[in-house]
């Protein structure tokens, strides 16, 4: 059972669509981003305040890491970019989408929506444009995380997925370690949504598939999409996440953009008053 009683209101268009609705909704989408590409961009924003000297300095350390078997170039640095972020900011539940990426830094501690908002941070500071895809993730998606709290998640949580412009095309934040096929081959499975990994670490490892394009992944007990799990049919593979998607919102130039035109998840108050204790709980169940 998921709760609507602390998410923010939003005007009826912009509400959670019924299945039949969201799926027309995301057809008229496609159609139109096929006539009119949405395009990226390099300039900062409010929350991807990149000229900060926090970002630039993340952006040095990352040139400093780049793998040196993959040769200098653009996705080798958000590679470098993306461990350097698991390294520096450890991984917690905090609520504030729209927090600048500087403070994030500052603060050494942000949510994956956060921490793939530093990763679009150094990506801009480089010079390689980004725009995000807006989507509706059902809060079902989140259970394993809060098993005892279920009441409290949100019917639906939107989700800013980066995408990065490289080699004249838009590469999701889901391949920037090789493509959905290639990461689902990994022994480990795909991402639980549970334990100590979380969504932004998994890129690294496996195939973080939110349209259903993994034919084949081993199954890991427990993952939202292996036998018996919930709310997901048991002939999905463990990668294909394609079940906890309520709608598509298409792609806006900037991640400001989207929670502007549809707001953040929770409301005011309900940020508010979580953020002193979900801003410091860690995946393994720790506060400090």
């Amino acid at each position: 059972m998921t709760s609507s009683l602390l998410q923010q209101r939003r005007p009826r268009a912009h509400r959670a669509p019924t299945a039949a609705a969201a799926e027309a909704e995301a057809g008229a989408k496609a159609v139109a981003s096929a006539v009119r590409p949405v395009p990226g961009g390099t300039a900062p924003t409010g929350i991807l305040d990149w000229q900060h000297p926090r970002v630039r300095r993340l952006l040095e350390q990352a040139r400093a890491q780049e793998p040196a078997a993959a040769g200098p170039g653009p996705l080798a640095l958000l590679q470098a970019a993306h461990q350097t972020i698991v390294a520096e900011i450890r991984p917690v539940y905090s609520l504030d989408d729209r927090r600048p990426v500087s403070e994030t830094l500052r603060r050494g501690r942000g949510s994956c929506s956060q921490r793939l908002a530093v990763l679009e941070a150094v990506a801009r500071a480089s010079g390689v444009p980004t725009r995000v895809r807006g989507l509706l993730v059902d809060g079902a998606f989140w259970y394993p995380r809060f098993p005892r709290l279920r009441f409290l998640v949100p019917d639906h949580v939107v989700l800013a997925w980066p995408e990065f412009q490289l080699d004249g095309g838009w590469l999701p934040a889901s391949e920037l370690f090789g493509s959905l096929p290639e990461l689902s081959t990994d022994p480990g499975g795909g991402f639980t949504n549970s334990g100590g990994e979380n969504m932004f670490e998994a890129l690294s490892r496996t195939a973080v598939d939110w349209d259903g394009a993994t034919r084949a992944c081993p199954s890991s007990p427990g993952s939202p999409g292996s036998p018996g799990s919930p709310g997901s049919p048991g002939s999905r593979s463990s990668c294909d996440l394609s079940a906890s998607i309520s709608a598509d919102l298409g792609h806006y130039s900037s991640r400001d953009l989207l929670f502007t035109d549809r707001g953040q998840t929770l409301c005011w108050a309900a940020r508010r008053l979580g953020e002193p204790v979900l801003g410091r709980w860690s995946a393994g169940g720790r506060t400090t």
